[in-house]
């Protein structure tokens, strides 16, 4: 079923490209993008760039005629004991960051339990804590993004449902990912796609086999990932599509795949997006 009035914005993790963006930014626009999202620029996270590395971040893009779709931050994937006060202060400083760089949207996460806790047990602090950051983005005309990442409270759709509606701010919606919701047991657009859709505001493009987790492109997983595109195209979606291959090796704070590989993941995501009728730009 193709949608032909589909028209969506190609972003990708630059870091996952090279360290220097200088290169992310070329590879990018060979691959038809016309956005970055911002993780680490010269192999530092964004959360630690000085303000005068973001303004000579923001003159590279600016060169090479790319826009920021979204500052991947790593505020939340922490540990949930930490203070309210500790992620929301390190949010204020991606949010200058995001203003530079002229996005409105941050990527976040809803944090990890202790290792003898349950989900259940750290529900209120997590809503606190995501409370607190939506109220300091919405200060600032800034919208947090939550990606369903494995092991944070919010890896369900289930849950994250439960932190959409408990917030209930405009400040604060949902990144889909779906090779994540595959690595938690879940079938991303059989079990979540109808209930997170109303939240549904921004895709980062990843697949991943059920039986190992493994990430792989776009399409040759167990992601649904054409019937989720299928769907969002049919719902009228125009947002940003955010290549996140994960290809090669993934650390603590993100993913690697290198120039080649993530050409391999744009061209695999290229093709499920021409199945549906959707204009990548």
């Amino acid at each position: 079923m193709t949608h032909p009035n589909a028209v969506w914005s190609l972003s990708g993790f630059g870091d996952e490209v090279d360290p220097d963006p200088a290169i992310q930014a070329a590879v990018l626009l060979a691959l038809g993008a016309s956005h970055i999202e911002v993780r680490s620029a010269w192999g530092t996270n964004v959360s630690e760039l000085e303000p005068e590395a973001v303004e000579r971040l923001k003159g590279i893009l600016d060169e090479k005629g790319l826009k920021v779709s979204a500052v991947a931050s790593p505020i939340g994937k922490v540990d949930v004991s930490l203070p309210v006060e500790h992620e929301v202060a390190r949010l204020r400083q991606i949010i200058s960051v995001a203003k530079t760089l002229d996005t409105k949207y941050v990527r976040i996460f809803s944090f990890y339990r202790g290792e003898d806790q349950e989900q259940e047990q750290i529900r209120e602090a997590v809503m606190e804590r995501m409370s607190a950051l939506a109220a300091e983005a919405a200060a600032h005309g800034i919208v947090l993004l939550h990606e369903n990442e494995k092991g944070i409270y919010g890896d369900t759709p289930e849950r994250v449902l439960d932190i959409m509606e408990t917030v209930n701010s405009p400040a604060l919606r949902v990144a889909w990912d779906n090779a994540n919701f595959v690595q938690v047991g879940v079938k991303p657009y059989t079990e979540g796609y109808a209930m997170l859709r109303p939240y549904l505001e921004y895709l980062q493009v990843k697949d991943a086999m059920a039986t190992t987790g493994e990430v792989v492109p776009s399409g040759e997983g167990d992601g649904e990932l054409e019937a989720t595109i299928s769907a969002l195209a049919a719902d009228g979606y125009s947002g940003f599509a955010s290549l996140e291959p994960h290809l090669a090796s993934a650390h603590e704070l993100g993913g690697y795949s290198g120039p080649v590989a993530f050409g391999v993941a744009a061209r695999a995501f290229a093709g499920l997006a021409a199945k549906s009728g959707v204009t990548l730009a």
